[in-house]
């Protein structure tokens, strides 16, 4: 039995599998020792969890709602019948509206191809830039941040420079352990080698246990913690004089806007104690190489774009760039959420990061795709919703997302979704967005295409099929091909490899990646011709935007803090087990069986107080919603704070989370929420 060779539908960390079948069904998963990024380990979701590609749930026909959009019944249709539709109502809303009334959600689940192809029919086709994917609600605000301070929009490093190369690591924002176990398992190499590790993180994960020290911070307090870094570093003369000198603008601006953040300050914003962030400081500016890494618990803020410009200020300070084993590297959480805003599929820039508004970019894609293109940006996924609800958007194409569960105040967005005129959604299950479309059009799953996937250490590498599609399901690029082709336009792609080839042409970072190159192991970008060898850490040669740039960053609240009616501080993340909104994690019978259901996490203070018992049932109550679901009592969490996964529909945490949205970013505040908790008679 000869296995097929691919990378991983999990997380953006891109492990290499190597997949045995047997009679249609996956029999085994292995990774071989020489895997680029994870040396032949696997977490629990890539060796057992790939097993949802074979559900009975998987959607096998086009289906098609017939009668009142509210109450009537999707039902099977033929492709031509429901392809009919979909084309015939987006032009008819194009044409009654204008292209802007038409919007699009692409897919951080799909690959470089499919995502390239669907917002340039957004673009090309439509005429609109109203196209958006998932990073909206995980990194929106890192990449905004490394943009505007950088000009660049990736993690800066490799994973293997962390065992190999790191000195210390700086860590928040992120329960590593369990969102990216790999890149956990790397880190704890580097402290067995001798590295030291800092966390920031509010509960209590796994790292604490590695960490030389751990700053336990109020959540929605990062800035203030960072800046006092900063500000310790600069007091005691611990910055890179030579670095900031030569690379970098605004270090006066950054000192005078950190002077006030004295360690005692920040313990008393933080809760941190003021030795602690002596300590973390002296640690990260002195060590010969130094790499911080975060998640969404610094990004889903209302000051997200903040955090992530304080986490900036302190690389550019002391010169931990460019280097092995330096860096600044946000962790991205969906497969291909990396490849997905290299494709365009954001709405401020075309593929390779170009903005619309710039001529002369723009220009170069009219010419490679025979189309003028909108001069103006369009909706963010967030602004999307909004415009749904007030009739600025009236038809909306949804491929491989789920914001009927993943976006924030999920009863507004559900709402929202009610008010389109149409919609339309492409997926492998029928997921509760697609439960509320006009035509739901079945696609291949990842098992099933060929492709690429670029991973979150910026790594091109290639997909590849292992079984056949289930029923009449057809390839997302083949769905958006026929489509394109029922709206005017002449596309005849006849594989991923020719769409691909397109894509070289398109981003100069991809220009010197072929399929053949990437057969045996993938290409990091940028790699701008075929003699290149692939970048495995940015700015060797000095900062895209010339200088680095300094942003002064001063704490604010969040959008929500705890009062008497509601008086603790909901926190939401991801388990081990699960992964996204629980689609795909949740229809694998092992990882479900482990995990089955979700947990509120609370502080044993917090549970004596209320008269709570461990796996009692709760009721957690916000503004905006309320759902019901176990509890568990432990001291994971700070007292005052609660902890809710979000993977489970049955017990959805987004009716609880907070829209109110970081204003550059537009990402929204899912970290922090004020909630009521409530003990309740039912059993589980």
């Amino acid at each position: 039995m000869r296995p097929v060779v691919t990378t991983c539908s999990y997380c953006g960390v891109g492990c290499t599998l190597e997949v045995r079948t047997l009679r249609g069904r996956i029999v085994k998963v292995t990774s071989p020792p020489d895997a680029p990024a994870n040396r032949g380990n696997l977490c629990v979701k890539g060796r057992f969890g790939h097993d949802y590609v074979t559900s009975p749930d998987r959607l096998t026909r086009p289906l098609v709602r017939r009668g009142d959009r509210r109450t009537g019944r999707l039902e099977p249709a033929s492709w031509e019948e429901a392809l009919d539709l979909v084309a015939r109502r987006l032009a008819s809303v194009r044409e009654r509206y204008g292209p802007g009334a038409v919007a699009g959600f692409s897919s951080a689940k799909c690959t470089n191809e499919e995502n390239y192809l669907f917002q340039k029919f957004l673009r090309a086709v439509i005429g609109t830039h109203n196209v958006d994917h998932c990073a909206r609600l995980c990194h929106a605000s890192s990449v905004v941040a490394m943009n505007l301070a950088l000009g660049a929009t990736a993690m800066t490093n490799s994973i293997g420079e962390i065992r190999d190369h790191a000195d210390v690591i700086l860590v928040t924002g992120s329960n590593t352990s369990e969102n990216h176990p790999i890149v956990a398992l790397e880190m704890k190499a580097a402290v067995a080698r001798g590295a030291r590790l800092i966390l920031i993180d509010p509960r209590e994960i796994e790292l604490a246990r590695f960490a030389t020290v751990w700053l336990r911070q109020r959540p929605g307090t990062d800035v203030a913690v960072l800046s006092g870094l900063a500000h310790v570093i600069i007091r005691d003369g611990l910055w890179n004089r030579e670095f900031v000198e030569r690379f970098t603008e605004g270090f006066e601006e950054l000192a005078a806007a950190v002077a006030h953040y004295t360690p005692q300050v920040v313990e008393a914003l933080s809760g941190v104690p003021a030795r602690d962030v002596e300590e973390a400081a002296r640690l990260y500016a002195t060590s010969p190489a130094a790499a911080i890494f975060w998640g969404m618990g610094i990004s889903q803020h209302t000051t997200g774009t903040d955090n992530a410009l304080a986490l900036v200020n302190l690389a550019l300070l002391c010169g931990q760039l460019g280097r092995p084993g330096t860096g600044l590297n946000p962790l991205r959480g969906q497969n291909n959420v990396q490849g997905a805003g290299d494709m365009g599929a954001l709405p401020h820039v075309l593929p390779g990061y170009v903005p619309v508004t710039d001529a002369e970019g723009r220009r170069r894609f009219e010419a490679l795709w025979g189309v003028r293109l909108p001069e103006a940006p369009g909706l963010t996924a967030t602004e999307v919703t909004e415009a749904a609800c007030d009739g600025r958007v009236r038809a909306l194409y949804v491929m491989g997302e789920n914001p009927a569960l993943t976006d924030a105040n999920l009863n507004h967005v559900r709402h929202c979704l009610e008010q389109l005129e149409f919609l339309v959604v492409q997926d492998i299950f029928l997921t509760e967005t697609a439960a509320m479309a006009d035509v739901v059009l079945p696609a291949w799953s990842w098992a099933e295409k060929d492709g690429t996937f670029t991973s979150t250490e910026r790594r091109v590498q290639r997909v590849r099929r292992f079984l056949d599609p289930p029923g009449e399901a057809r390839a997302d690029w083949d769905i958006l091909s026929d489509l394109a082709r029922r709206l005017g336009s002449d596309w005849r792609y006849d594989s991923a490899e020719a769409i691909f080839e397109e894509i070289r042409r398109a981003v100069p970072a991809y220009a010197g990646i072929t399929y053949a190159r990437i057969e045996e192991r993938g290409l990091q970008w940028p790699c701008p011709a075929e003699d290149h060898p692939g970048t495995p850490y940015l700015f060797a040669g000095g900062l895209p935007r010339g200088r680095g740039r300094f942003h002064p960053v001063g704490y604010l609240d969040p959008a929500e803090l705890p009062d008497d009616e509601f008086p603790l501080i909901l926190i939401t993340g991801r388990v081990l087990y699960h992964w996204h909104g629980g689609v795909i994690s949740r229809r694998s019978a092992g990882l479900n069986e482990i995990y089955p259901e979700a947990l509120v996490e609370l502080h044993p203070d917090d549970a004596a107080r209320l008269g709570v018992h461990d796996g009692q049932m709760v009721r957690v109550r916000s503004r905006r919603g309320e759902v019901t679901a176990a509890a568990r009592v432990t001291e994971r969490s700070r007292p005052g704070s609660v902890f809710l996964t979000f993977h489970f529909a049955e017990a959805a945490a987004n009716l609880l989370t907070n829209d109110a949205l970081d204003p550059r970013a537009r990402i929204p505040e899912f970290k922090v929420a004020a909630v009521a908790v409530e003990a309740v008679a039912r059993s589980r």
